[in-house]
């Protein structure tokens, strides 16, 4: 993505008048939003569904798009880092034996390992004492004006309604916003055909050294563990199914006990899943894109998963998340007079990224994911590959030392 000449810093929050935003959503792209607009001269008023802020999470590889928007946020300093000292990777066959594969935190440009809550915690300490949050607060209506948007919200058993002149939809995947101004979910979910469990373990790996991370794959199902600097790792098991736009009607841990049967590997999986049914911390959920025509509509705007859903296989999604939330604050206040404009310029400056990486991601999830023995042969080929072009880049780079 190009990056605008437009920084915080740069532009003068006296070119936008105090205006209220809502931010229907307490994630990594509402909070991003929220700090970024903040500094322009809005006032953001956040509402979250849950009682609670929601903490920990799955694992984060933070690519260089990803660590120079936290940057720009102010948040990559305080952040937690949890890249291993000592990783490696093992792809473990039914049988038992291991070879030693790529680093899948490394494959691109030496990512940092961060969970999902780390980003969380740093944004909501930027937002804690600033700004008006509301727990257990959900939009019932929406209804756009020439000069803003009216919001119906239910707290509770008690209903209000108010005005704001900008309201953004950052509430995820499953967006009520969306359903509620944009059409129903079918119209923007991409389902990819399979389901994801993401949770952290609460344990050390059966038979793996400390930084050692696992991938155990099987056709149309798999489970990876990314290990963590001072935290136990983090598992993601996903499985082939057919298309679904709905969320799983199971409980996970019966799911993945029936999918997972006769691939316990050294008790890993069975390991994994005592974990799970400790923990509520987890996501469960079918995969989907998604795919929109426009972000905006009126004095509504779409963010994050809500607008794009890169999904958790393109390793990009809290990336675009704050990426997302900064283009749209620029992008305002660089057309403080005329929003329509301003959120026109928000999405020329952000699809093309959201395109390449979308591009990809049914790729990714073949090789997350492998659909037939043919997918899982070249998999392995593939993470073998790597790893002899891993060890060539850390022979080159000695040598040159």
């Amino acid at each position: 993505m190009q990056r605008s000449d437009l920084s915080l810093t740069d532009l003068h929050v006296s070119t936008i008048m105090k205006q209220r935003v809502l931010i229907i959503g307490l994630g990594i792209s509402g909070m991003s939003a929220a700090i970024a607009l903040e500094a322009q001269g809005w006032s953001p008023i956040l509402i979250e569904r849950a009682p609670t802020r929601r903490k920990g999470g799955y694992f984060i590889g933070l690519r260089n798009e990803g660590k120079n928007a936290a940057r720009e946020l102010g948040i990559f300093d305080t952040m937690e880092k949890r890249t291993p000292e000592r990783l490696r990777f093992w792809d473990i066959r039914k049988d038992g034996s291991r070879r030693r594969v790529a680093d899948l935190t490394r494959e691109t440009d030496a990512p940092v390992a961060v969970m999902r809550g780390d980003i969380e915690d740093v944004l909501w300490q930027a937002v804690e004492s600033r700004m008006d949050i509301r727990f257990d607060t959900v939009p019932v209506a929406i209804e756009s004006l020439p000069d803003g948007v009216n919001v119906s919200l239910r707290h509770g058993e008690e209903e209000t309604q108010e005005h704001f002149d900008l309201v953004i939809g950052a509430d995820g995947v499953r967006s009520a916003v969306r359903r509620m101004v944009f059409g129903p979910d079918k119209s923007c979910l991409h389902p990819l055909g399979t389901t994801l469990c993401a949770f952290p373990l609460s344990r050390p790996v059966p038979h793996c050294a400390s930084g050692d991370g696992v991938m155990i794959a099987d056709t149309g199902r798999t489970l990876t563990i990314f290990p963590l600097q001072g935290k136990p790792s983090t598992a993601l098991f996903s499985y082939r199914q057919s298309v679904q736009y709905a969320a799983p009607n199971e409980a996970p841990l019966q799911a993945l006990q029936r999918r997972f049967a006769g691939l316990d590997v050294h008790g890993i999986v069975s390991s994994a899943l005592s974990d799970l049914a400790a923990t509520n911390d987890f996501l469960f959920d079918s995969v989907q894109m998604v795919k929109i025509p426009r972000w905006s509509k009126g004095r509504v705007v779409l963010l994050g998963d809500s607008a794009w859903c890169l999904t958790l296989y393109s390793g990009m999604g809290a990336s675009a998340g704050m990426m997302g939330g900064l283009a749209l604050a620029k992008a305002l206040a660089a057309h403080p007079d005329n929003l329509d404009r301003g959120l026109a310029a928000f999405e020329t400056e952000m699809r093309p990224f959201i395109r390449r990486h979308q591009r990809f991601v049914r790729l990714r999830a073949e090789l997350f994911v492998p659909s037939t023995w043919i997918s899982l042969k070249a998999r392995r080929l593939l993470w073998r590959i790597m790893r002899w072009s891993q060890s060539r880049k850390q022979r080159d780079l000695s040598a040159s030392a």
